[in-house]
């Protein structure tokens, strides 16, 4: 009798730890299961508020944690969020990076804690990432250039508002922008307003004085631009402005007719794809390096 007690204990013993090792609730399953960790570069841009939401919408959608932080455009605040996001023990990081020379001492960190990295619309100088999510920055220069160069022809003058500097994708939008300008249009003015648009407003009213001859302004963001158009009509001008990014607010200017084109991303979509990506890292399967998403010229 004793040793049929015994087996029945042990038996019982056992069904408990199989069933606890099962258990939803165990903290085993939280851990293959994951928690993102996003930063993102600015929540006071609505380019960056669907980025966010895009994220946020998706790891509902797969039962998945995340942690989002607001570096507020500044390299110093997003370096110190990701640190934070490293201790405390994410197992995917998405950033989305103010400058991007800056964010490479933050990946090369993850990157010694074995924490895989998705980098959002700008990319990473240094260190390495799984995969990278952006529209083609470059073709989407070249589009609004080759816009311009359509619709008010060759040789026309024009002004370049640029983001901030070191970002990458001011970079790569200034430098498809200039693969068609500097063959077919006179850009006699460019200046970075940092993505802002009240800083854009104050370079565009600058330019303009400065040079009152010019017919169009290519902004790399739809914030810019619509800083620009408030400077074009405080200056009494009807310029030819292009944006880029697509934003709701941008949209509705084109429709008004005050923007003459953005050059559309789609950042809600971009956030959907990075926490896709980011499941099949943690789920240990193997993901595309460069993950585009398509650009569309919106006009009226």
């Amino acid at each position: 009798m004793k040793k049929l007690l015994t087996i029945i204990a042990a038996v019982i013993l056992v069904i408990g730890l199989v069933a606890g090792c099962g258990s939803s609730k165990d903290g085993g399953s939280d851990k293959k299961q994951g928690t993102i960790g996003f930063s993102v570069s600015t929540l006071n841009n609505p380019f960056f508020v669907s980025l966010k939401d895009g994220v946020e919408k998706q790891a509902k959608e797969l039962g998945l944690k995340v942690k989002i932080v607001d570096a507020q455009n500044d390299p110093a605040k997003q370096a110190n969020d990701v640190a934070d996001l490293l201790e405390s023990g994410v197992s995917v990081l998405i950033v989305n990076p103010v400058d991007s020379a800056a964010i490479a001492t933050s990946v090369e960190a993850a990157n010694a804690k074995n924490i895989p990295v998705i980098t959002v619309d700008r990319s990473t100088d240094k260190g390495k990432v799984v995969a990278h999510i952006a529209s083609d920055n470059v073709k989407g220069g070249e589009m609004a250039a080759q816009l311009i160069v359509d619709k008010l022809g060759a040789g026309t003058k024009v002004a370049e508002i640029e983001g901030i500097p070191g970002a990458s994708a001011t970079r790569e939008r200034g430098q498809g922008f200039h693969n068609i300008a500097d063959k077919s249009l006179d850009v006699v003015a460019k200046q970075s307003a940092d993505f802002d648009r009240t800083k854009g407003l104050n370079v565009s009213t600058n330019i303009l004085q400065a040079n009152p001859d010019v017919k169009a302004i290519f902004a790399h963001n739809d914030e810019m631009a619509l800083g620009a158009i408030q400077a074009a009509k405080s200056a009494g001008k009807q310029l030819f402005i292009v944006g880029f990014d697509g934003t709701a607010d941008a949209e509705k200017a084109v429709q008004d007719g005050t923007l003459a084109a953005t050059i559309a991303q789609q950042p809600e979509l971009m956030g959907k794809i990075a926490v896709d990506t980011a499941s099949k890292v943690i789920k240990g399967e193997t993901v595309d390096s460069k993950i585009p998403v398509e650009l569309k010229v919106v006009t009226k």
